[in-house]
């Protein structure tokens, strides 16, 4: 199952968009080039860049898939010839005959990335190319203290943290797309250096992701002094530093199938 939250909040996730932005184009830029592709892009969010991707790559048809109302409401926006937007579990999805199947910032929400990769990878067609990145830097203290407090604050009700607890190691992976029949493959980790104007910022990061998972379980005032709790601890674990280097670790990885 998917433990993908639901309370996505579009614009506090954009804070970052230059920082989250780079990533999804450099896994973009694994992709080989395809003549007219059909393209599914899982863990869409707002479709900004799924119109982009569209674009990029002379796509013939592109469907964006996320399981969040709020996303989808702006992904709507973005909907046009060619794209279309659909609610759905990426956990579950299942699909036939693509030419691209690309996912950016989302497996890492949901469980048994074996399963599922099996799974994305019997949609595509002969040459089809899988595409995925997924953050890995559940050891920096912005994931580390989140965790504690969370297990402190709820107990046995504290959600796991899914980058910790879902996400392989880079050689995993590079195995596993080998083991699918992938003929050419690409596996990096890749840091990627955000500087931030304050140790501040980094909490309005989290509350565009992985503090988002906290939402379902605490009411809104709860969830409030959660944040204020959490704040006070990660300021005192990252140091007095402004501006804050952020070195933020992802898993990019990219397998093409025999044509």
């Amino acid at each position: 199952m998917s433990s993908v939250p639901s309370a996505w909040n579009p614009d506090q996730y954009n804070r970052f968009a230059a920082e989250r932005e780079q990533p999804f184009w450099d896994l973009v830029a694994l992709l080989a080039p395809a003549d007219a592709p059909v393209v599914v892009d899982l863990g869409c969010g707002d479709g900004r860049l799924t119109a982009a991707l569209h674009d990029r790559s002379g796509a013939t048809s592109t469907l964006g898939v996320d399981s969040s109302p709020s996303m989808l409401a702006q992904a709507g926006g973005h909907q046009g010839p060619g794209i279309r937007f659909v609610q759905a579990d990426i956990a579950t999805w299942t699909g036939e005959g693509y030419d691209v199947v690309l996912s950016n910032a989302a497996l890492h929400w949901v469980a048994d990335h074996r399963r599922v990769l099996r799974q994305w990878s019997e949609a595509l067609g002969p040459g089809g190319q899988l595409a995925v990145q997924v953050p890995a830097n559940a050891d920096h203290p912005s994931h580390i203290v989140l965790q504690t407090l969370a297990e402190e604050w709820l107990g046995s009700r504290a959600p796991a943290d899914p980058v910790a607890t879902n996400v392989l190691a880079p050689a995993a992976y590079a195995e596993l797309l080998h083991e699918l029949g992938f003929a050419s493959q690409q596996v990096r980790l890749q840091v990627y250096g955000h500087l931030l104007s304050s140790r501040t910022e980094v909490v309005e990061w989290v509350k565009g992701s992985s503090l988002t998972r906290f939402k379902g379980v605490l009411g809104p005032d709860e969830f409030d002094r959660f944040v204020a709790e959490y704040r006070r601890r990660l300021e005192h674990a990252l140091g007095d530093r402004e501006p804050y280097f952020y070195p933020f670790k992802r898993v990019l990885f990219w397998g093409q199938r025999p044509g």
